[in-house]
């Protein structure tokens, strides 16, 4: 029997129901906003992975294009299996706030689907995925520690507004996804336009503030429909060999972990972990799993109290200090644009590309088709982090940091209509100890000012760490993979020296009060200035010239009546112009006409083929055009492709004429004057005016 529950979320109504459809998932919903629906359901496996050492959770957003009334437009005409970009940032959207929320040790392997089945076009289906995730596992047997809600909060105007309609979206300067519990944030994604911390701050706690009906509504749809609770005990550590594993190796481990550098601390952990099972001997071989769960469990409450008991970082530095930098810019000599930025342990090469607005991705949307202008493409190869791994397409995580660096970047290139070329940003990742999503930043905003593209402004990102017990707080600067894997939080900002333009946090706790947001925004303010310090010496403004290896593009307007001579029948006519030039020509309905060239020569070429299908005739000016077509009464001369008039037989001549074929005959090259342009669009002409002028 279906149940419905209601709460408001913004200015509508969001709406949850359950027991009509997918009944035999452990929990399924389906949630609805205006007339965007999701169904979400979750499944557990019942018995768990052995020997697993991880939450074996994956989450699977799919968006049907039946939902927005269309068939899909590839060549199948069906949805492809590879998800797009917008379904794996959804897909991590969700995983990110519900996964520190099941209980330790939790090894059933678990699945959340969410699937788009109606979308009007006015209600972004990502944030219903989000609570319908926490709503099925709510009602579900499985573990949790819910529930949670998200919203979207855009600044419009200076006014602070949950879930605006799509259309708006791009008018605000504040667009950010706030995940929350009832009494704290534990999540945050999304980007703004140079803003302050403060608002920041005061946009993530209005949708905290926005978010909390929605989780009543869980809690009341819980009561009604939730099924028991599986049974889960967190496993139990052998206390006695807790203890032997911590004599043996608690002091060896301490001293590893104070040595700066990455691969020689990781080495010296590794001499520890031999060392430990060497010295326990045969009689811990059947246990030898256990065992070394437990020192993973002693590498990290020691790395914790280093932080927390000793005030020290693995690599010596301050809480609020940054890892030594180094730019270069211009490294490669054929690429538009390129910059290598490195942090400490972490290194990333920028390469910027630049081609015409045939180069513009085009994707297919529930929305309908998009064309982006700028892209940036995240690359974090095995060797980067001293592994041997198969080499395949982008990840997950991939497409992650992609989307956080093209947020980041996106807000300070300049306006299509002020640079006319699609922009392109590669980042390689050549070396990874911590945060090569903000080091992705930083090459890329260099290579950008390498290529000569006029950005509004150089940005930077950094990375915040913390470690948290009790009352006992540190907030970590430009972090360490070693302090993120045994640390709380993971937040990344990103921003100009004027504001913010990208946020993304996550973490391992259950949530986060305001205090901590404040502090840690404030630190990452003091290291993204640092930061942004480094570039500038580098390279301190974009350069005044895009590269002599970049296309030119040279843009005209015509009159949208002579769209058609440039394209000519079948597209006749463009083809020989870029056959002929070597060039690349786009015509839009308003008449604007791009043209891209491998070199300003074919560029010109192609503009002078174009000017001369597309010039109008301007009375007063002498023509030598064609005989194309002789009557009774005169002669018609084509003075412009596609453009003639006509010589009456009175002004063929200073003399009387009495047959036109005794002057002219069809073929013949004639100078003629225009001496009247017609309100209907005929041209009067005369070669008598010619020769009375003498032209």
């Amino acid at each position: 029997m279906e149940k419905r529950f209601e709460a408001l979320l913004g200015e509508e109504r969001i709406t949850i129901s359950t027991g009509k459809v997918a009944k035999q998932a452990s929990g399924a919903v389906m949630v609805r906003y205006g007339e965007t629906m999701v169904l979400v359901t979750v499944v557990a496996a019942l018995e768990p992975n052995v020997g697993g050492d991880f939450l074996p959770l994956t989450v699977e957003y799919q968006e049907k294009i039946y939902a927005a009334g269309r068939i899909p437009g590839n060549y199948f005409r069906r949805e492809i299996g590879r998800p797009s970009e917008k379904e794996i940032l959804t897909s991590r959207l969700i995983d990110r706030p519900i996964r520190p929320l099941f209980p330790k040790g939790f090894a059933c392997e678990t699945q959340v689907i969410a699937t788009v089945l109606s979308m009007d076009q006015v209600h972004d289906p990502d944030i219903l995925a989000m609570i319908g995730a926490s709503a099925a596992l709510e009602i579900s047997d499985i573990p949790f520690s819910g529930p949670i809600a998200g919203c979207r909060v855009c600044r419009i105007d200076g006014t602070l507004v949950v879930n605006p309609p799509m259309n708006v979206e791009h008018k605000s300067d504040i667009n950010i996804i706030v995940a929350g519990s009832k009494t704290g944030v534990v999540m945050v994604e999304g980007g703004g336009k140079e803003v302050s911390e403060a608002d920041m701050l005061e946009a993530i706690f209005f949708g905290h503030e926005a978010l909390k009906p929605v989780i009543e509504l869980q809690e009341k749809l819980r009561e009604a429909c939730g099924k028991p609770k599986r049974i889960h005990e967190a496993p139990q550590q052998d206390a006695a060999l807790v203890e032997l594993v911590a004599n043996t190796a608690a002091d060896r481990i301490r001293e590893a972990i104070r040595i700066p550098g990455k691969m020689d601390r990781h080495a010296a952990l590794r001499r520890v972990k031999s060392a430990l099972l060497e010295e326990l001997g045969e009689a811990w071989q059947a246990r030898k799993d256990e065992v070394l769960r437990i020192y993973d469990d002693l590498k990290k409450k020691l790395s914790r109290e280093l932080v927390l008991k000793e005030g020290r970082r693995m690599d010596g530095r301050a809480f609020d200090e940054i890892r030594p930098i180094t730019c270069e810019v211009g490294i490669l000599p054929r690429p538009h644009g390129s910059a290598l930025f490195t942090r400490g342990e972490t290194q990333v090469l920028g390469v910027l590309t630049l081609g015409s607005g045939q180069d513009e991705q085009r994707i297919e949307t529930l929305s309908g088709e998009e064309s982006r202008p700028f892209m940036l493409h995240y690359n974090f190869p095995p060797f980067s982090v001293g592994e041997v791994k198969r080499m395949a397409g982008p990840s997950r995580r991939d497409i992650g940091h992609g989307g956080l660096s093209t947020r980041a970047i996106e807000s300070i290139l300049p306006d299509k209509k002020d640079f006319e070329y699609t922009i392109r940003l590669v980042s390689e990742v050549l070396e990874s100890n911590g945060s090569s999503s903000m080091g992705t930043v930083c090459a890329g905003t260099l290579a950008l000012m390498d290529g000569g593209v006029p950005i509004k402004a150089p940005v930077a990102g950094v990375a915040m760490g913390l470690v948290k017990e009790q009352d006992q707080v540190a907030i970590l600067s430009d972090i360490l993979g070693d302090e993120d894997h045994t640390g709380d939080m993971d937040f990344k900002v990103t921003g100009t020296s004027a504001g913010i333009t990208a946020l993304q946090m996550d973490i391992k706790i259950q949530e986060l009060d305001r205090s901590i947001l404040q502090k840690a925004l404030n630190q990452a303010k003091a290291g993204r200035l640092h930061i942004l310090g480094k570039l500038l010496e580098a390279i301190d403004k974009p350069r005044p010239r895009i590269s002599p290896y970049a296309p030119v593009i040279t843009t005209v307007k015509v009159h949208p009546d002579k769209i058609r001579d440039i394209i000519g029948p079948g597209g006749k006519m463009i083809r020989s112009i870029q056959s002929e030039t070597n060039t690349r020509v786009e015509i839009d309905d308003t008449g604007m006409v791009k043209i891209s060239a491998v070199n300003k020569e074919d560029g010109e070429a192609a503009l002078k083929l174009i000017n001369g299908l597309t010039m109008e005739a301007e009375v007063g000016k002498v023509y030598e055009g064609t005989v194309v077509r002789i009557t009774d009464f005169g002669a018609f001369v084509q003075i412009l492709p596609g453009t003639d008039g006509l010589v009456h037989i009175s002004q063929l001549s200073t003399r009387r004429v009495t047959h036109v074929s005794d002057v002219v005959k069809e073929g013949d090259k004639l100078k003629v004057k225009v001496i009247e342009i017609q309100k209907d669009g005929k041209i009067r002409l005369s070669h008598k005016a010619v020769l009375e002028e003498g032209l």
